[in-house]
C-alpha cells in the first residue's frame, strides 16, 4: 500500500474568461517580490506529454517518476485516474529552489500557462472541442502589477506552449468525450481504468504490455508500428490514445486477429448494457433529487 498524502493546495479563484486576442498586463522574474510564491502553494495536473518530458529530464522511468514525484487523484465520479505532482506537507512543489524551478526547460503544461489557464470544452453534438481561455488572478501574484502588456497569442509563444497543447490535444480529446457523453457510455469496468492510467501515464510500463506476445496475438498491426513504440515515446503516447479510443468509446482503428475484441464485446455486451442502464438511472436520479430540494421544486422568486 502507498504512503498517504494530502492532495495539493487547491485555488478558489474565479477566473475572468478571454479571447486570444486579449491583452493582460503580466510578467514574472527573479526580481519579483512574489518570485517562487506560486510554487509554494502548488496544485499541478500533469498531462501524458508532461510527464515524458520529466522523466526523461530527470533520466528515470515513468513508474519511478510517478512514485516519487505524483499523487494520483480521480477525475470524475466514474474513477477516471488523473495525476497531480507531489508537494511537500505546505504544498511546495518538490522541483522549487531559491534560484527557481529546477526543471524549468521541460516545466508542466499547467506552470507555463500560468496565470492563464487553458480550457478545452466541447458540446454534446459538436465534433470537435472549442479552447478558451482565462486569466487567474491571485492575491499573492504580483506580477499582474509589472508594466508590460501583450495578447494572450504573445504570452502562449513566449511561454511555448505550441508544442504542448498539440502533444496534449488527443489526451484532453479523451477526457472531452467522457465528460460530453456523460452517463450515456456508463461507468468504464476497473480493467479500462487500470488501461487508462498505464497508458496515459505509466508509459514505460504500456510499452512493456504493447510488446508483450500476448497483445501481438490479439491485434493485427504492422512491424512498422511495433519498431516506434519500442523506441519512441511520442509514438506509445499517441498509440496508446488511438487504442483508448476504442476500447472506451468503440471508435475501432486497430484490427483485432480472429474476431478478438469482437468477441470480447459479444461476451460483455449484457454487462455494458446493464451497466450503461444504471448509469443513466443514477443520472437521472440525480437530477430529481436536485430539483426537489426546498420541498416543492419551485423557483425561488
Amino acid at each position: 500500500m502507498s504512503e498517504p498524502f494530502d492532495l495539493p493546495f487547491q485555488s478558489d479563484v474565479m477566473p475572468e474568461m478571454l479571447t486570444t486576442e486579449s491583452k493582460i498586463r503580466f510578467r514574472c522574474h527573479k526580481g519579483i517580490s512574489c518570485f517562487n510564491a506560486c510554487c509554494k502553494q502548488a496544485d499541478i495536473t500533469l498531462t501524458p506529454y508532461d510527464i515524458i518530458r520529466l522523466k526523461r529530464r530527470l533520466e528515470v522511468d515513468s513508474s519511478e517518476f510517478l512514485k516519487k514525484h505524483t499523487v494520483p487523484f480521480q477525475m470524475d465520479g466514474d474513477g477516471m485516474p488523473g495525476v497531480k505532482m507531489r508537494t511537500d506537507d505546505s504544498g511546495q512543489c518538490l522541483f522549487m529552489t531559491e534560484a527557481g524551478c529546477d526543471v524549468y526547460e521541460d516545466r508542466p503544461t499547467a506552470c507555463r500557462y500560468y496565470p492563464v489557464a487553458n480550457l478545452a470544452m466541447k458540446a454534446k453534438e459538436s465534433p470537435t472541442e472549442e479552447i478558451q481561455y482565462a486569466l487567474v488572478r491571485e492575491a499573492h501574484c504580483k506580477g499582474h502589477e509589472e508594466d508590460r502588456e501583450l495578447t494572450i497569442d504573445e504570452y502562449r509563444a513566449e511561454q511555448q506552449v505550441a508544442d504542448y497543447d498539440e502533444m496534449n490535444r488527443e489526451f484532453m480529446q479523451l477526457i472531452l468525450k467522457k465528460k460530453s457523453a456523460g452517463p450515456t457510455i456508463g461507468k468504464p469496468p476497473e480493467l479500462s481504468l487500470q488501461l487508462f492510467f498505464m497508458a496515459n501515464y505509466d508509459i514505460d510500463r504500456f510499452r512493456r504490455f504493447v510488446l508483450s506476445d500476448t497483445f501481438r496475438n490479439a491485434w493485427d498491426l504492422p512491424d512498422e508500428l511495433y519498431a516506434d513504440i519500442e523506441q519512441d515515446d511520442i509514438a506509445l503516447m499517441k498509440f496508446g490514445s488511438r487504442l483508448l479510443k476504442q476500447v472506451l468509446y468503440g471508435e475501432k482503428t486497430i484490427q483485432d486477429k480472429d474476431g478478438y475484441y469482437q468477441q470480447r464485446l459479444d461476451a460483455r455486451k449484457d454487462v455494458i448494457e446493464m451497466r450503461r442502464q444504471f448509469e443513466i438511472q443514477r443520472a437521472r436520479k440525480k437530477d430529481d433529487e436536485k430539483y426537489s430540494e426546498g420541498g416543492d421544486g419551485g423557483c425561488a422568486s
